[in-house]
């Protein structure tokens, strides 16, 4: 049975690898913004060239490249029995924009996952990675864009009764067991 996911949550709440562990579970492709930006890049595709301009600038990619690139990899054949979007949509203009896709390529979302955390437990996981664009600095102030413009889209969802919120703040496998309840039911 396909499944269509959407993984939201803060920076640092395990999105990514929760993503990567329900995919392969599933069967099912994720669908990373971050990683479809780094790929467009990478390749030079004309938005690719667009976003590196945004990105060598510290910026968030415009909500224009991020829809341009979701419509086209959503309508990849391997999308058609299912996918996981993580990282999408980031704010309310954009899950209103997936709901217009969606319908356009008649489908929808069977279940909007989000993985709530603590500020100060993201805060010291996304410090023990020791990125070098993670300091404490920049990571609260991508805590802050992500409370004003990330957390109205759990709102934005929660209206539409598609939403499960799952404790983060456990053991990976705990994280992944919840939500592959919640998935299955």
């Amino acid at each position: 049975m396909a499944k269509r996911l959407i993984f939201l949550g803060p920076p640092g709440a395990g999105k990514g690898t929760q993503a990567q562990i329900i995919s392969e579970d599933w069967q099912i492709p994720h669908v990373s913004t971050g990683d479809i930006l780094r790929a467009a890049v990478n390749q030079q595709t004309p938005l690719g060239k667009q976003a590196k301009d945004y990105m060598n600038r510290g910026e968030l990619v415009p909500d224009d490249l991020i829809l341009d690139l979701i419509q086209d990899r959503l309508s990849h054949e391997d999308t058609t029995n299912g996918w996981i979007l993580d990282g999408f949509p980031r704010n309310v203009n954009q899950a209103a924009f997936l709901d217009k896709l969606l319908a356009k390529l008649d489908q929808n979302a069977d279940c909007v996952l989000n993985l709530q955390v603590p500020d100060e437990v993201l805060l010291l996981r996304l410090l023990a990675r020791k990125r070098k664009d993670d300091t404490e600095e920049t990571i609260r102030r991508r805590l802050e864009v992500y409370h004003q413009d990330t957390v109205p889209v759990i709102d934005f969802y929660q209206t539409r009764k598609t939403l499960k919120t799952i404790d983060g703040n456990q053991t990976m496998d705990k994280v992944t067991e919840q939500l592959s309840e919640v998935i299955s039911s």
